[in-house]
């Protein structure tokens, strides 16, 4: 893997790609500086090498018009406060003024080009905008492991104009090494946590993963899909009628692999989807009329606590139960303590994808676990087995 540290930056105009499509409150300050801080050791082993870097990502949704709310203006400053210097603004990222402002850079400087998406080729990957873009710096440096996924003009199409100074950023790298040891390199047993509301959105995952895996935790929604395959009553639960018997394929194809599969032995349920209902534990085969699950019951809790103590390696994908809903949240922080625990006694885990990204830095597990991915659909196509375009335009 070509990444920034086998290249020395002195005197060298890094252009690095970054994922800073931040969320802002009302006044349209950062309100999570997660993603800026994540980019912070690429941007200062550039710097100490004798570098100056020129940052570029894009923010939101222009749709190629230039709008007042996406400009990176409004950012600039707490990515100065982030990164402990000054960082330059120039409202263009291709043209005389941002080639101006490149050309302009001294070593140890740093510039923030303007939102990349207020030009229409960045989303095309038009090749004559992505090589404007390269004549900024002398060599390429994608850190974006965010939008990793797509193949637009800064993230993959511009590598093609430096052949021999193209390199992953360290975040990308931490990302990229992260997937592989569950996918590949990983100390065994390796178990998977797959939980959120329904199977048809893990179909993919699950298939690429069970070579690669020796326990499968199936929790939240998706569970009682699994559930009635098997014969089970769930009431009013959420169901894909449509998938139970690709439910039974998954199981049948989880056996020939010799994966041990874990589905929910018990539910806590309520008559409807809301916080302040009445709520019960019930056995998960046998959910009455007119109730629906909504979080893991506690043989269930202590049965996932066992079998995450017992591994080496763990990848957490998805909640357990509805967490937004206080009374519904207990499964998914049992899990978060039970893979905190693990984790405490050696095993290597991947928070990764959406929702359990979100209870972990809601409910302060994020410094308990090995790995929290910063890349939601981009972890989830790695965790598919695809390989990224802008993975595939630094690695060829």
């Amino acid at each position: 893997m070509k990444t920034i540290n086998d290249f020395n930056f002195k005197d060298k105009k890094a252009l690095v790609r970054v994922d800073f499509n931040v969320p802002q409150d009302d006044q349209l300050k950062v309100s999570d500086n997660t993603r800026i801080v994540a980019v912070k050791p690429t941007v200062e082993k550039i710097l100490k090498d004798g570098g100056s870097v020129i940052l570029m990502t894009h923010l939101g949704r222009p749709k190629g018009e230039v709008k007042d709310e996406f400009s990176l203006k409004h950012i600039v400053d707490e990515v100065s406060a982030v990164l402990g210097q000054e960082v330059k603004f120039v409202d263009e990222c291709v043209g005389e003024k941002a080639e101006k402002a490149a050309a302009d850079l001294k070593p140890g400087e740093i510039l923030l080009l303007e939102n990349l998406r207020f030009h229409n080729e960045e989303e095309k990957g038009d090749e004559g905008f992505a090589e404007q873009l390269s004549q900024l710096g002398d060599a390429y440096v994608n850190d974006a492991f965010g939008t990793a996924h797509r193949a637009h003009a800064s993230t993959a199409v511009i590598a093609k104009y430096f052949p021999s100074t193209k390199y992953f950023g360290s975040l990308m790298a931490k990302e990229l090494q992260a997937i592989d040891k569950v996918l590949k390199s990983g100390e065994r047993p390796v178990t998977a946590i797959l939980g959120g509301s329904k199977v048809s959105t893990k179909i993919t995952i699950i298939e690429n993963i069970l070579p690669a895996v020796d326990n499968l935790i199936i929790g939240g929604g998706m569970a009682f899909t699994f559930i009635k395959a098997l014969g089970g009553k769930v009431g009013n639960s959420l169901v894909e009628e449509d998938k139970l018997p690709l439910a039974l394929e998954i199981l049948g194809k989880a056996k020939e692999h010799k994966v041990k599969v874990y589905l929910p032995s018990d539910a806590i349920i309520a008559e409807s989807f809301s916080n302040d209902v009445e709520r019960k534990e019930s056995d998960i085969y046998a959910i009455p009329e007119g109730w629906m699950g909504l979080d893991a019951g506690h043989k269930s809790r202590d049965q996932f606590n066992d079998v995450l103590l017992n591994s080496r390696t763990i990848l957490w994908n998805g909640p357990i139960g509805v967490f937004e809903m206080s009374h519904f949240a207990g499964g998914t922080v049992a899990l978060g303590e039970s893979i905190a625990e693990a984790t405490r006694l050696g095993a290597f885990s991947l928070v990764g994808g959406g929702d359990s990204v979100a209870f972990v830095k809601q409910f302060g597990y994020a410094d308990q676990v090995s790995y929290v991915s910063t890349g939601g659909g981009a972890m989830l196509e790695s965790l598919e087995g695809l390989e990224l375009p802008g993975v595939a335009a630094i690695n060829n």
